[in-house]
């Protein structure tokens, strides 16, 4: 692919393709099409996702109804409570929001849930978008069920510039009603095959969907667009492991399709001598990266390989949060590459991430060096990342999929 046939394609899928939609299946059919344009059989393999339509989410802060979206799958009812802005998550601030809807900065993740629930909450309000945007977004969230485990409480997301006001104005009481339907969906994994002359493969991840406001060029169709350069290149070239690649439904919802692959095909991982991941490549700006979750000894490899490829590139052995950590956590060595931009200059899960951020160009130059990388590793005599999980990196996977609490 060169330069504009990429930037058709970021033209093409240029809407909204959240985890379990019609538009993400609509996506993954596009994506599909395009294999079978180069010659590849791909197949949809479905998974189950939570699924809920909201018919009503209404925020009242003394009295005025505050602009809000509820939070998917967080339950229906309503509750009346005084209003506390958690500051701070020391002891002491977490004990005060006991009968409390509480205001929290940042992201609803495990942690923050549970310590809401420990210390009595019994509604949450949230908050994105940025004070100094002239936009009032306010992103679709929802109540994960691996956050609530079942113990739900009401909740809803409103714009910086309210969660602001609130603050500004005192705020002392406040009410939630949210009303919704909570249903089972589809979303899916696409898997296209290409057979080497070994039974060990190497599987290549992207995926294809995007958050509620999001078009998702950048994060992570750029991605996408990267596998099925990678596919184009290895169509034409010989490959001694088989080369699997998988684009991954509702990453965006907490990595579900990576997981839901990697229980659906457990017998087979031990096959795999290699994931490497592809999330947000391709960006006019920012710096080439890669983040291994397996053995050190990788990272200095793949910072030697760039500079005989003559690409600058920064190394880091960690966990990434993409479709590589599922199979990490299944003891398969897994790699991201990505080209991270300044947040001054791009930005994700928002509706900024567009085409207007990206460059057919340096997607190019990106997808070259990946096509480099996996010949490398899909034509060695025998893969040479070590098929193992150091200690030190399991216990980041512990931290990152919520088994372990951070000390820090």
């Amino acid at each position: 692919m060169d330069a504009k046939q990429i930037m058709k394609i970021f033209e093409e899928t240029a809407y909204v393709r959240m985890g379990g939609s019609s538009e993400e299946l609509r996506a993954a059919k596009y994506l599909q099409s395009k294999c079978t344009e180069l010659g590849v059989s791909a197949v949809l393999e479905e998974f189950d996702v939570d699924m809920a339509t909201m018919e009503q989410a209404i925020l009242t802060v003394d009295g005025k109804e505050i602009v809000c979206k509820g939070y998917l799958n967080c339950g229906s009812g309503e509750v009346e409570a005084p209003f506390y802005y958690l500051r701070s998550t020391d002891p002491y601030s977490l004990s005060l929001c006991k009968g409390k809807i509480v205001m929290i900065d940042g992201y609803l993740g495990y942690w923050m849930y549970q310590d809401l629930l420990e210390n009595g909450a019994v509604g949450f309000i949230t908050y994105d978008g940025n004070a100094n945007y002239a936009d009032n977004d306010i992103d679709q969230r929802e109540l994960r069920s691996y956050v609530s485990k079942g113990n739900k409480i009401l909740g809803v997301n409103i714009n910086a510039k309210s969660a602001i006001k609130l603050i500004r104005n005192g705020a002392s009481t406040a009410k939630i009603t949210v009303k919704q339907e909570e249903t089972t969906g589809k979303s899916h994994n696409l898997i296209a095959d290409l057979p080497g002359d070994r039974p060990e493969y190497i599987v290549l991840t992207a995926h294809y969907d995007s958050t509620s406001l999001s078009q998702g060029a950048y994060d992570n169709m750029s991605g996408s667009v990267g596998l099925l350069g990678v596919m184009e290149h290895f169509v034409k070239h010989p490959h001694s492991y088989g080369l699997r690649f998988i684009w991954c439904g509702s990453e965006e919802r907490g990595l579900l399709g990576a997981k839901a692959y990697c229980q659906a095909h457990e017998e087979e991982l031990k096959d795999i001598a290699l994931n490497i991941n592809l999330d947000m490549i391709g960006c006019i700006m920012g710096k080439f990266i890669a983040c291994c979750t397996t053995e050190e000894a990788l990272t200095h490899y793949i910072k030697y390989f760039g500079s005989e490829q003559g690409l600058g590139i920064s190394v880091k052995q960690d966990v990434y949060s993409s479709d590589s950590t599922p199979f990490a956590d299944k003891g398969v060595p897994a790699l991201s590459f990505a080209r991270i931009a300044p947040p001054n200059t791009a930005t994700i899960h928002n509706s900024y991430d567009t085409a207007a951020v990206m460059s057919g160009e340096q997607m190019v130059e990106d997808i070259q060096f990946i096509v480099s990388f996996t010949d490398r590793m899909a034509n060695a005599s025998q893969c040479p990342v070590a098929r193992e999980i150091p200690d030190n990196v399991k216990e980041k996977l512990d931290i990152y999929l919520t088994r372990k609490r951070d000390k820090k």
